[in-house]
């Protein structure tokens, strides 16, 4: 199985396209296809969706704007039932795990999203497009070691096996790295969770247990599944978090 990446729009292009994992399908999508030459569009996005692999893990990842939900809906309305669906939406100041669920989210195993704060709260002092550059490879590098980190071994594993016991029934979540976890955010409102941990020689165990016990405490559920890898070459820990609730 090799994830694919389908960025609709032009930040879920850019998006796509700074992903870096063996074997994985970059797909970028142009909404002008669709606008000006919908027949053939719709006939070579057909014939991508049914040329996948059963099963394969396919990420969808848009801005939240009418004409990249609408792809994303003929996306769905073609797509195999055998593929495993997630999307990941920006929403620019929006978080949408407070907003109804939108009908076409039924049809993803998880719908993460991202409202952009952790890089739009010093818009003040930078334009916009720079607040979305710097968003687009983070994300871009977040679903890299995501991967990388379902392949690696470690000292403590995580597998596909438990990413999707987490993901799977109609999740609403979000997926980030953190090189400070502020434990002040509303990391409270979600239920389970998939933490891996990259720590440095500096680090001790007894921190790395701290930080998955603060997120055992917090989730509702108390269902955290998590790996931990020591890297000689980084300083300090550096945390992937995904978290996931019933939408």
């Amino acid at each position: 199985m090799r994830p694919v990446f389908i960025g609709v729009g032009n930040h879920g292009i850019r998006i796509v396209l700074s992903v870096k994992c063996g074997g994985c399908k970059r797909v970028p999508i142009n909404p002008n296809g669709y606008i000006f030459t919908r027949d053939l569009f719709i006939k070579k996005l057909e014939e991508l969706l049914w040329g996948l692999e059963k099963n394969s893990h396919v990420w969808i990842i848009f801005e939240e704007k009418q004409i990249n939900t609408r792809i994303v809906e003929e996306i769905l309305d073609r797509a195999p039932g055998d593929l495993l669906k997630f999307a990941y939406v920006l929403s620019p100041g929006k978080e949408l795990v407070f907003e109804e669920k939108p009908s076409w989210a039924s049809y993803f195993e998880t719908v993460f999203y991202d409202s952009l704060w952790e890089f739009l709260k010093g818009k003040e002092k930078k334009p916009l497009w720079q607040a979305y550059n710097e968003a687009t490879l983070s994300i871009g590098e977040m679903f890299s070691k995501l991967y990388y980190y379902l392949k690696t071994q470690m000292l403590v594993n995580v597998d596909m096996a438990d990413f999707m016991q987490i993901v799977r029934g109609g999740n609403v979540g979000i997926l980030r790295i953190l090189r400070t976890v502020d434990f002040e955010w509303h990391w409270g409102i979600w239920e389970r969770g998939l933490i891996n941990i990259l720590a440095g020689k500096d680090i001790s165990l007894e921190k790395v247990m701290g930080i998955l016990s603060r997120f055992q405490e917090i989730l509702k559920d108390k269902d955290v599944i998590w790996g931990v890898k020591t890297d000689e070459g980084i300083r300090g820990v550096e945390v992937l978090a995904l978290l996931v609730r019933r939408w």
